[in-house]
């Protein structure tokens, strides 16, 4: 969520029709909820006097959970004819905790705009009682130059076979997958159903950390794969760049738990901005980011055969993988460029504003 905030920010500055004044916080995910109190704090006095003065026509709120701010703050702005917004990524709607459920649906009784990044987080919103008609779907973005320049495959596969040294295979077949390990990306339904199934030479590598990774590891040595599993725990930008450029194709694995949806899923852009093919369980928020065929595959979630049959397919045409490899960073751009999308965000907010006139 921080990042979409900030590169929405920085797009939003390159905009020449819209003047910009932003409240940021910048924090590590271990300093996100000691530093959070006092930066709402903060940012409310702000919002009141920004408010007040007449110098705002909207507010967009970058969260569900600065979006609470609505509850201090709708009532002069509903009187002074500034439009509240927010964007909703799904967790922070769908946190199944009965307070926050209860502030979660006073904020959309009070909200003018709410923008959900996938249309399974506006179901989860409708259903918290938004009025879909102040509901409308704006996908996060990418910017074409994350990564900074790109890095050549061949010079990328020689840095991460160097790095995990205890691939042994000649010619390996390198999955990947990255993103916090938390029981909804099915990391360890993966290993445990679909690694075991295919051949010796592939290879499943993760990037980041989080309260699974224990099972995870559990996982691979109960299904006696710990050799062609290796887990990277949280890498740099440099290394999560170089994953990128020498995989062969991305994991998303996700399966549905109650509470917990995949909102959107931006690694599955930063992969593609990489040439990297997609597949991905055809679940929640991910169905938004996937075009089948164009960016990746979707794939029934929990479907075995399914997700192993497509790995084998394309791994034994390479034609077609290369087909799909060139497609994925065109197809993300036409659609996730953050240009396009902050533009959405501007239209929108701007048509709604007039409309209140």
């Amino acid at each position: 969520m921080q990042r979409v905030a900030t590169d929405l920010h920085a797009a939003l500055l390159r905009s020449d029709s819209v003047s910009l004044s932003s409240q940021l916080l910048e924090t590590t995910w271990a300093s996100t909820h000691r530093r959070i109190p006092r930066f709402l704090f903060s940012t409310f006095l702000r919002l009141r006097r920004d408010i007040k003065s007449g110098t705002v026509d909207a507010v967009l709120f970058s969260s569900m959970v600065t979006a609470m701010l609505t509850l201090l703050t709708s009532r002069r702005a509903r009187r002074d004819g500034v439009l509240l917004a927010a964007i909703v990524h799904g967790l922070d709607v769908t946190t199944p905790v009965s307070p926050y459920q209860w502030l979660v649906r006073k904020v959309f009784k009070r909200i003018d705009l709410v923008f959900p990044v996938s249309s399974a987080t506006a179901r989860a919103c409708v259903d918290r009682g938004l009025d879909p008609d102040r509901c409308s779907v704006v996908p996060n973005g990418i910017s074409e130059d994350r990564f900074g320049s790109q890095i050549e495959r061949a010079a990328a596969r020689q840095i991460l076979l160097e790095k995990l040294d205890t691939i042994k295979s000649p010619d390996p077949i390198v999955l990947c997958s990255v993103g916090r390990q938390v029981r909804r990306k099915g990391f360890d339904w993966f290993i445990r159903n679909v690694m075991p199934l295919l051949p010796e030479h592939v290879h499943y590598v993760l990037a980041g950390d989080g309260p699974e990774a224990a099972t995870i590891a559990d996982a691979a040595t109960e299904a006696g794969i710990e050799h062609r599993t290796h887990m990277l725990g949280r890498v740099s930008e440099d290394d999560l760049q170089v994953l990128y450029a020498a995989s062969d194709l991305f994991i998303m694995p996700n399966i549905h738990v109650p509470g917990d949806m995949e909102g959107f899923g931006v690694v599955m852009l930063e992969a593609a901005l990489a040439n990297l093919p997609v597949i991905a369980a055809n679940i929640e928020g991910i169905a938004d980011v996937i075009d089948h065929g164009q960016n990746g595959l979707l794939i029934e979630s929990q479907n075995v055969e399914a997700f192993a049959n497509a790995i084998t397919s394309l791994l034994l045409q390479p034609d077609e993988l290369a087909s799909l490899s060139s497609r994925s960073k065109t197809s993300v751009l036409e659609r996730f460029s953050w240009s396009n999308v902050a533009g959405q965000y501007v239209e929108i907010i701007s048509e709604r504003i007039n409309s209140l006139r």
